[in-house]
Formats: structure tokens, C-alpha cells, sequence
């Protein structure tokens, strides 16, 4: 790209008649400064007339003094190197359409960059509204860039994925996910206004495993709690050394809060998650120079497809008029708090 914007430069140079010819194209197009500078210079510069233009270098001498205030390390000699690094003056559209494209690649990076960032960044107050807002900016984008460039055969990019990155699953992440589980054996009714939460949504594959045994559970509307649970999960094969059966009651034992609220907080995890996997692919595919701005397009476009359909799910989560009301948070730790003692009959039986 550097000897596509110096050939570029080179020709407006030679001719500087062919600005009229490049209306599409902006200074900020150009990923150096000093030619940025130089472009801005052309536009703002008087264009000398032609026979002018032919007998001495006016136009250069114009260019380089309206430059020189943003670039001041500008100098004659290299506008004399731009000339002769220019093939060809007649093909300037052509080096024009590659600079543009190159900014196009570099726009749709920076998109993908500030995805990245959002979905990551933990001291927003909101992350998931930050995260779908960039994702709108990133997609207003793709959507102009395919209507710049023309489709051509072979539009998917040829780029490897990046290896998937393991979600770390924190302490507090866990201890919600535990939560939503407790409190989804504890009511299990919820569970069917509650479709928009999937295995695949949980940090850790074994509670994403829980969940489908509930969930099964509920489908065949059979009773819901903790030992037959206990039996879904005995037939999953999800029981084992490290996770006993003692370890599975444990967890379903103190449900605190409604399974609503940790099911959104599960939910919004996974979406800052997909989101930030999907930025990395994009990413991916901008550092690859053979990708074509089409192919960019596409592949971007087809990256955000999986985020499109968490992101559906999400807004049915927290948008549904039917979903009942949440309760705030309530830390698992410490009993439960009960307005009188139950009596030592109802413990027993209990």
C-alpha cells in the first residue's frame, strides 16, 4: 500500500487534472500522515492552469507549501521521488481503489478492536449494551463496504479460524451458574418461559450439562428435584470421582433468588463471550493482505451470524413482557432467614 498511495500521489502530481476524477476519495483514506497531508494539499491548492503546468512546477511548489504546516518534514526531493515511483499517470482510478481499500480493511480492524475491548472491559456499566452497540456500528459498516465493492467469485475468505479461545470460568461466575441451578430445581416451572437460555451458554460444560438434564426433566413433565436430578445426571454419565452424587445435592440444596435473574447473568456472559470470540476471527481475517474488501465483507458478516442469534435470545430474555419479576441478588452464603423456627415435626419431614 505504500507504493499504491506514493504511485497515487505521483500521478495527481504529473496530473493534477485527475482530482476531478476522485471525488470518492477522503485524506483520511491514506494510512501514511505525510501523504494524507499531501492529498489535503491537492484539494485545497489552486490547480494551475494547463499550459501553466507544463512549463514550470507550480503545482509542486503549491502542494508542497500548503503540506508542509500539518507535515513540516516535507521536502522537494520527495515529491520528485513521488513522480518517479508513478507507472503510470492514466492509472491513477486504479491506485485510487487501492488506497481505499486498504482503508476499508483497516476500518473494519478498528471495528473489530473496539468490539474486542467492550466485550472485556469490566468497568462499563453496561457491557452488553456497549457490546450490541458496537456490534450495530460494526454491521452498518460491513453493509456500506459491500455496496462499494463488487462481488466477485470465491467471496468467502480463505483465512484459517483462529484457535477458539477457552472461556475462563471465574469464581463469581460459577457461583451464579450454581445459583440458576439451585433455584431452577427449587421451581422448575420457570424453566419453560426460559428457552432462551441453552447448555451452551454455561462457563462450565458440567453445569451447561445440569441444565439439560433439568430441562429434560421439565420437557417430559416429570418431578423436578434434587434426586431426580440426581438420576437424570446418573444416566448422562455426569457423575464421577471428582463429582459425586453428595457433591450434586450439596449444589441443589440452598436455591436462593429466582431462576430469572441468574439466567440473564449466565446469558449476558455468554454474549460478552461470543462477542469477544467473534472479534478475534474478524480480526483475523483483516490481517490477512489477500483478503479482498468483498471477501472482508463476507466473512465479517457471516462471523457475526452466531452473535446475531445470542443476541436474539438475550433481548427475548430481557425484553419479554411475560417474564416474571426478578429478584435482586442474594449471596449464597449464610441459611436462609425464616420469620418464625419451624417446629422439629416439620424439619424431620422436611
Amino acid at each position: 500500500m505504500h507504493y499504491a498511495e506514493q504511485a497515487l500521489l505521483g500521478a495527481l502530481l504529473l496530473e493534477p487534472a485527475c482530482l476531478a476524477d476522485l471525488d470518492h476519495l477522503a485524506a483520511e483514506h491514506f494510512g501514511d500522515h505525510a501523504h494524507s497531508a499531501l492529498f489535503t494539499a491537492m484539494r485545497t491548492a489552486a490547480v494551475p492552469a494547463a499550459d501553466e503546468h507544463c512549463k514550470a512546477p507550480v503545482w509542486l511548489r503549491r502542494v508542497l507549501d500548503a503540506a508542509r504546516p500539518q507535515a513540516p518534514g516535507l521536502t522537494a526531493s520527495y515529491l520528485h521521488t513521488l513522480v518517479q515511483r508513478c507507472p503510470w499517470p492514466g492509472h491513477a482510478a486504479a491506485y485510487a481503489r487501492m488506497v481505499e481499500a486498504d482503508h476499508a480493511r483497516r476500518t473494519v480492524r478498528e471495528h473489530a478492536e473496539r468490539l474486542a475491548q467492550a466485550a472485556t472491559d469490566a468497568s462499563l456499566p453496561d457491557p452488553a449494551a456497549t457490546v450490541l452497540a458496537q456490534c450495530d456500528a460494526l454491521s452498518a459498516f460491513l453493509e456500506a463496504l459491500s455496496g462499494r465493492f463488487a462481488p466477485h467469485p470465491g467471496s468467502l475468505p480463505r483465512t484459517p479460524q483462529p484457535p477458539p479461545s477457552r472461556r475462563t470460568a471465574g469464581e463469581e461466575a460459577l457461583e451464579e451458574e450454581r445459583a440458576l441451578l439451585a433455584c431452577a430445581t427449587a421451581r422448575p416451572s420457570r424453566l419453560r418461559e426460559m428457552r432462551w437460555l441453552q447448555p451452551e451458554d454455561f462457563a462450565l460444560p458440567l453445569h451447561g450439562q445440569l441444565f439439560a438434564c433439568l430441562t429434560a426433566l421439565v420437557h417430559r413433565r416429570e418431578p423436578v428435584d434434587a434426586v431426580t436430578v440426581l438420576w437424570e445426571a446418573q444416566h448422562q454419565h455426569l457423575l464421577h470421582a471428582g463429582f459425586t452424587p453428595a457433591d450434586l445435592i450439596d449444589l441443589l440444596a440452598t436455591p436462593v433468588g429466582t431462576p430469572e435473574h441468574w439466567g440473564e447473568k449466565v446469558l449476558r456472559r455468554a454474549l460478552l463471550a461470543q462477542a469477544h470470540a467473534t472479534a478475534l476471527q474478524i480480526r483475523a481475517f483483516t490481517d490477512d493482505a489477500a483478503n479482498t474488501p468483498h471477501q472482508l465483507a463476507t466473512g465479517s458478516r457471516r462471523a457475526l451470524a452466531d452473535l446475531t442469534v445470542l443476541r436474539t435470545r438475550w433481548q427475548r430474555a430481557t425484553h419479554s413482557p411475560a417474564t416474571p419479576s426478578r429478584s435482586p441478588a442474594v449471596p449464597r452464603t449464610g441459611p436462609l432467614l425464616r420469620a418464625t423456627p419451624a417446629s422439629p415435626a416439620t424439619r424431620v419431614s422436611r
